[in-house]
């Protein structure tokens, strides 16, 4: 079967930024940030950004490189068939999982989106609004018709489909938000609030708020062992595997910044709970577009942007199952497989759509947990099971180990490691207290 690539650098730095993006910028930074220590959550978030989330890129990236055929064989090329079979079949499972939570809060946008360009959120255009969102089934509806529709894309294939959408949305996104930004600081006291909220509580961080900006910086750039190994398994042969890394975490982290550059001043000026949980974009929304300049008609065309991106990421982890079991399961047709994950997800998107309360622990342990488990496989297996020269090799594209090269491999074999144990085994004993 023959392996499809990037038509170009730059469609693929447009594609990586729009499955790292998502909503992980857009729904779930903002609350994951009120929920779990404000600002001190958000520097903490950058740092690991740094200095875990860009390497933990590069494993990934290599190791998606080096096989070109998707999770399972990834980590069958470092563990070995039995350790590997089992490690890549249960990130199968985590992703599967993930998705289908993942695609009621598309959804939900999807359907925002429809609201704001039929109806718009003036008088009782929001209390409409509201109720809607809340109705289960509806909200059920339209995502099987996001799931549908993520997976005709997939089945379009990656020039005709992933790539076209990256090109063209991700620009205006962007020019949106600039629009945005202005607005949303240029609101009463706006630029005031935030300076207050900007510093930091450091006494509100505890094991399960550090444990929670790990996740959101792994969650956000789509670490885990499965995104981010199958796109790169779309990468040429050459592709410079630490710039691809670089330009993707530092593009995810300032898009966030971004994001919430218009977001929070709007949260705090409406008097909003950050700490409302994944519902909280839902209500910051009608009440900004309601206030904009324009925003009448800017609303429907924003949320559609973000129901894009958000939609770009969705599609990323049905193509995680996907292009695994091409591979895994030769005699399976392309038409087979997608059905298959057509059932799943209208079974498992079922209680999310008619009980919403219950994303933000799916999102937590899923979300947060193990996609760090699943990074953290990756950093292991390309740095523990197989050799320095080829694991360097890989990542690196050169022949001579160079000293910041080695103290790169050093930090990816011991200290990403032990940091992510030592977080983890923290968060679990300050849930058991």
């Amino acid at each position: 079967m023959a392996r499809e690539i990037f038509t170009s650098r730059f469609t693929a730095v447009l594609t990586m930024l729009g499955i790292s993006m998502g909503l992980g910028n857009v729904w779930r930074f903002p609350y994951m940030m009120g929920s779990y220590g404000g600002s001190a959550f958000l520097i903490v978030y950058l740092i690991f950004t740094f200095l875990f989330a860009i390497p933990a890129l590069m494993a990934e990236m290599a190791l998606g490189q080096m096989s070109g055929r998707g999770t399972v064989d990834s980590l069958r090329l470092v563990f070995g068939k039995k350790t590997g079979n089992f490690f890549g079949y249960l990130l199968l499972a985590v992703v599967t999982v993930a998705g289908s939570y993942y695609a009621v809060i598309v959804g939900n946008v999807f359907y925002s989106s429809l609201f704001a360009l039929l109806v718009g959120f003036k008088n009782e255009g929001t209390e409409q609004y509201h109720t809607l969102l809340a109705n289960g089934w509806l909200q059920y509806a339209v995502t099987m018709v996001v799931v549908l529709a993520s997976l005709f894309v997939i089945h379009k294939g990656l020039s005709k489909g992933i790539e076209l959408i990256s090109n063209v949305v991700m620009p205006f996104l962007f020019a949106a938000l600039i629009y945005m930004i202005i607005h949303a600081l240029l609101l009463p006291g706006a630029i005031e609030q935030c300076l207050q909220f900007l510093k930091p509580n450091w006494r509100v961080l505890h094991a399960t708020e550090i444990f929670a900006a790990m996740g959101q910086a792994f969650f956000s750039v789509g670490l885990g062992g499965t995104f981010v190994v199958v796109y790169a398994g779309f990468f040429k042969k050459d592709e410079s595997i630490p710039v691809m890394a670089m330009v993707t975490g530092l593009g995810d982290a300032g898009s966030s910044l971004l994001f919430s550059l218009f977001l929070i001043p709007s949260i705090l000026v409406f008097g909003l709970n950050m700490a409302a949980g994944p519902t909280l974009i839902f209500d910051t929304f009608p009440q900004l577009f309601n206030s904009m300049p324009g925003g009448r008609w800017l609303g429907p065309l924003v949320l559609f942007s973000i129901f894009i991106v958000g939609f770009l990421s969705l599609v990323a982890a049905y193509q995680v199952p996907f292009t695994s079991m091409l591979y895994e399961k030769p005699t399976w047709t392309r038409k087979r497989i997608l059905i298959i994950i057509a059932v799943l997800q209208a079974m498992l998107a079922l209680p999310s759509s008619l009980y919403p309360n219950i994303i933000s622990n799916l999102d937590l342990i899923f979300g947060s947990g193990m996609q760090v488990v699943g990074s953290g496989l990756c950093i292991i297996g390309l740095t523990w099971g197989i050799s320095r020269s080829t694991s360097m090799l890989q990542m690196f594209s050169a022949n001579k180990t160079s000293v910041w090269h080695l103290f790169f491999y050093l930090w990816m074999k011991w200290i990403i490691p032990l940091a992510l144990l030592s977080v983890l085994i923290g968060y679990i004993y300050d849930m058991a207290r």
